[in-house]
């Protein structure tokens, strides 16, 4: 009876497309929300909902420009997450960097 050969596991740098995918799909929803974080709170749609019309006290909140600003900085921490996974996965591998011949 002969064992069945295993099959190696890909190389430590080497990605596989179920990562590619992965790292597609966390950019994509990263950039996304970020976006819509930036964006959203200086539209005129941010007063019509049911988070500032539960209290009174949290209207004053919800309008207020820092509040507004803060929620906008969230938007750009989220973009800023998705171009540097973008730039760390078109990094090349070690194992491909050329080295100067002195």
């Amino acid at each position: 009876m002969r064992p069945t050969p295993v099959e190696e596991p890909p190389a430590p740098g080497k990605k596989t497309w179920v990562q590619k995918l992965g790292v597609l799909v966390f950019v994509l929803v990263c950039f996304e929300v970020g976006l819509f974080l930036l964006l959203f709170p200086w539209m005129e749609y941010w007063d019509h909902n049911w988070i500032a019309s539960m209290t009174p006290w949290m209207r004053d909140v919800w309008d207020s420009a820092y509040f507004r600003g803060a929620v906008s900085g969230l938007g750009l921490v989220n973009i800023y997450i998705a171009l540097a996974e973008i730039a760390r996965f078109k990094r090349p591998r070690p194992d491909r960097l050329k080295v100067p011949v002195l």
